[in-house]
């Protein structure tokens, strides 16, 4: 990222400079590796550190960019630029969901400004969206795909029918995920992402523990086989949205309808579908990461910056769109509504699906439909009950009951049927 947007100002400088009416100029580069880094040319004669305190107390800088990453060395730099009357430009997720809202206080006591353009989605700009793109309305939901890497191996399972552990394997080989793939894999990195998102939507302070958040893991071809007959296929969907008792946030696994537009949605991408109360439906997309264009994000956020240090503004636009984020808990997950997919493996036998029915009954849960595509191995045989739209509560409890069935290889997998995209 940082060697992106290095690039960029290097590459772009005259068509920058055309836009602010002046230029920007790299002062300081910092690194722990910097002897080895490559460096536009252009750019050779700038001081180059291994130490951050260096680029911070540098008198010659205006703003401080922070692209290291993580939650520890990175909010000492942010502090410590802040602290010193330096305007900040971040592309930390980890850090502005964890505690963006207090830094920007500290950045308003301290006359500066703070940008985080690049913290979602890349090339995206959907914070200048939500910030001032689509301000006047109101928004009442947003859902996304905001994990390329996610995404990328959901794609190549659906596409190719390979499994789960062998399209991660290639996607380590190929770069799109990291040789510990947790955060993405897992949903802790869309989840960072969509509690900046809805931060910025909703006006309330999120942070990732308010989110219920499941990853892909158990998601295997024969779920896209099964999801086809459905007319749906399944992505790792971010959704925010307002209910009569709140707003409901989740990062999980999902089927939508082949007719959404992020259906799609394929490879490596991100986009993100928002509906206002009264702009009604919009929709971006792009590429969710890679250094040129988180680079782009990066670069535009320090022109806006630079403008305002050079012309002023007396009226800041916050970076989370509202001038304070309230104070907010969302509700639980428990108290959504929604379709749901139900796949079992299972020791055939008889009286399952009927057992089964009866689990659901006495949740009162009514069934939609059994699909079962044949299959030779009868000591592991995958089928699909689906089910009317009914509390994630209920189904919990029903999944609760059936995963204590000595008939199960493995616990039943849930997932929503996102319906209302």
């Amino acid at each position: 990222m940082g060697s992106g947007a290095l690039a960029i100002l290097a590459e772009n400088a005259d068509q920058i400079a055309l836009k602010l009416g002046f230029r920007l100029n790299v002062c300081a580069v910092c690194s722990r590796t910097v002897e080895t880094k490559v460096m536009p040319a252009s750019l050779n004669a700038v001081t180059k550190t291994a130490h951050w305190q260096d680029v911070v107390n540098d008198p010659d800088v205006d703003i401080v960019v922070e692209l290291v990453g993580g939650t520890h060395v990175a909010r000492e730099i942010v502090d410590a630029a802040i602290a010193a009357g330096k305007s900040v430009v971040t592309a930390n997720k980890e850090l502005m969901a964890l505690c963006g809202a207090e830094i920007w206080d500290r950045a308003i006591r301290a006359g500066i400004n703070l940008a985080m353009e690049a913290s979602v989605a890349g090339g995206i700009p959907i914070h200048a969206v939500l910030r001032e793109g689509i301000s006047g309305d109101r928004v009442t939901a947003l859902y996304g795909i905001l994990n390329g890497t996610s995404n990328y191996i959901l794609t190549e399972i659906e596409a190719r029918g390979t499994s789960f552990p062998d399209v991660l394997a290639e996607a380590q080989r190929l770069g799109y995920a990291e040789a510990d793939p947790s955060a993405d894999v897992d949903g802790y990195d869309a989840s960072s992402k969509l509690a900046i998102l809805a931060a910025l939507a909703f006006g309330e302070k999120i942070t990732p523990s308010d989110i219920y958040t499941e990853g892909i893991r158990r998601i295997m071809p024969i779920d896209f086989l099964y999801s086809h007959q459905l007319a749906h296929t399944i992505r790792l969907i971010c959704s925010a949205r307002q209910t009569p008792q709140g707003l409901i946030l989740s990062v999980r696994p999902a089927l939508i309808p082949n007719s959404a537009i992020l259906a799609g949605v394929r490879g490596a991408y991100n986009a993100i579908w928002v509906r206002g109360q009264f702009g009604e439906d919009t929709f971006y997309y792009g590429r969710g990461a890679g250094a040129r264009p988180t680079g782009v994000a990066v670069v535009s956020d320090l022109m806006r910056v630079a403008r305002e240090i050079r012309f002023g503004s007396p009226e800041r636009v916050s970076p989370f769109a509202h001038e304070r984020l309230g104070e907010y808990q969302p509700i639980s997950v428990t108290l959504q509504k929604s379709a749901y997919y139900l796949r079992f493996r299972v020791e055939d036998r008889p009286g399952i699906i009927a057992r089964l029915a009866t689990l659901l009954t006495e949740n009162e849960i009514s069934l939609d439909a059994v699909l079962q595509i044949p299959a030779q191995n009868w000591r592991d045989l995958p089928f699909v009950i689906t089910v009317q739209p009914t509390s994630e509560q209920s189904i919990r409890n029903a999944v609760a009951e059936m995963s204590k069935q000595n008939f199960l290889l493995e616990p039943p997998l849930a997932l929503p049927m996102e319906e209302p995209l």
